[in-house]
């Protein structure tokens, strides 16, 4: 029943000598049983009978669904099953859980770190999770465009520009500049997801310090724009594929709609785009008063004054120094109006998030630009790979960080429009 509000956890764990009984049910729960492993090992969220409210008397238990006996091999079964595959909107080929613990005598479980300091636990592997979620939504979108672009070289249909003639769809100048949408915006995403993905390796294994505390910082803010902006995109990027297919982007075996209904839970499960909004907003960006998003700004800054010294990458650089701007002034905004009405972080929140992708997405175009500039052996070559590049940075330039100025106005719109309309009139 608590979906996203942990708070309203209800399960609880009894102690039990050396273990703890657990009873109470999950949702939701991605392969919570498959007869394909040996034993599943499910952790849960449980509350302990004299824990204090809300968050804070959340405890994690890891609970098997076969116990082990004495000698380490496996034994009877716990007291847990799976009381239904919930019917899911795409993904069919992951069964998703209703999960009952301790009908009987109650599921063994044993505790995983300090009592009621369970939520600390888990989230040593939400920003692992959640990039990974950002992922599959680059995954998705890649394997979308792959189709339709495949699609588009096949299929023969009308005149092209100029032409007399039937021509392969991917000639008509829109087919392309859907294509290209979809192209620019997966090439930005995943150099993002490397990025974050880096950062997170760092803050694992640097040594304690300065430089690893930057690393974890970085990580901090990058992860919920990483999985939210991405996973958004994935919408986008997923419904134009099928776009592309025309009328049998709705058949069922040209495969291009499984992409999109697959790719539709991303942006809900590992935390929703509100809460990764939220949570960039509150606890990344107002907690330091905007000084790591800051930090990263100046960087991208530095970059775009460097890039825009070749002709190459002109356009790039400009657009790329206008988006930083606007998401530094969204920043000051937030920070210096967040106490004046409780409702303006959130009304902010996800606009703000969509403008630090886009500019991140940016960014890491402008990056590979750079890169090939530095790169005295690609430029000795006709390298068709560095003007592909050059080609897909500049369409984002010019068609994908435009956005950024709209997602500026909302952010910065304040709450007032938002809460005019009373919660009835909805």
């Amino acid at each position: 029943q608590a979906g996203s509000d942990l708070a309203a956890i209800r399960t609880l764990a009894t102690p039990e000598n050396d273990h703890y009984r657990i009873s109470g049910t999950k949702i939701f729960i991605t392969w919570g049983d498959n007869p394909f492993s040996e034993n599943v090992i499910h952790l849960v969220l449980a509350r302990l009978p004299d824990a204090p409210e809300g968050v804070r008397g959340i405890s994690l238990f890891l609970v098997p669904k076969l116990l082990l006996a004495e000698d380490g091999t496996i034994g009877e079964p716990n007291d847990l099953y799976p009381a239904s595959v919930e019917k899911k909107l795409g993904i069919h080929a992951s069964p998703t859980c209703v999960m009952n613990y301790g009908e009987t005598t109650g599921a063994i479980g044993y505790l995983i770190g300090e009592p009621n300091n369970g939520l600390a636990c888990m989230f040593t592997m939400m920003n692992r999770a959640r990039l990974e979620v950002g992922t599959q939504g680059l995954a998705m979108s890649e394997r979308a465009y792959q189709l339709a672009r495949a699609w588009a070289f096949d299929r023969v249909q009308g005149r092209g520009p100029g032409s007399r003639e039937a021509v392969a769809i991917v000639h008509h100048p829109d087919v392309k500049r859907m294509l290209m949408i979809m192209k620019s915006q997966i090439e930005a995403m995943r150099p993002a997801a490397y990025v974050t993905a880096g950062l997170i390796d760092l803050s694992h294994h640097l040594e304690a310090g300065g430089d690893r505390e930057v690393a974890e910082r970085r990580t901090e803010l990058l992860t919920p724009i990483v999985k939210a902006w991405m996973t958004e995109v994935a919408q986008e990027i997923t419904s134009l594929g099928v776009q592309i297919h025309g009328g049998m982007g709705f058949i069922e075996e040209t495969g291009a709609a499984q992409y999109m209904r697959d790719a539709r839970i991303l942006p809900i499960y590992e935390g929703t785009s509100g809460i990764q909004a939220n949570d960039l907003v509150g606890r990344k960006i107002l907690a330091d008063e905007g000084t790591e998003i800051r930090t990263l700004l100046e960087e991208i800054g530095t970059l775009a004054s460097a890039l825009a010294e070749d002709e190459r990458t002109t356009a790039i650089a400009s657009a790329l120094t206008v988006g930083v701007g606007q998401l530094d002034a969204a920043v000051t905004w937030l920070v210096e109006n967040a106490k004046r009405d409780p409702a303006l972080p959130g009304s902010a929140a996800f606009n703000l998030l969509m403008l630090a992708g886009t500019v991140i997405g940016g960014w890491q175009l402008a990056r590979a630009a750079e890169a090939i500039i530095n790169d005295s052996v690609l430029l000795s070559d006709d390298c068709a790979f560095c003007d592909a590049k050059f080609a897909t940075a500049a369409f984002y330039a010019e068609h994908i960080m435009p956005r950024a100025a709209a997602y500026a106005k909302a952010a910065t719109a304040g709450p007032e429009v938002l809460q005019s309309l009373a919660i009835d009139s909805l």
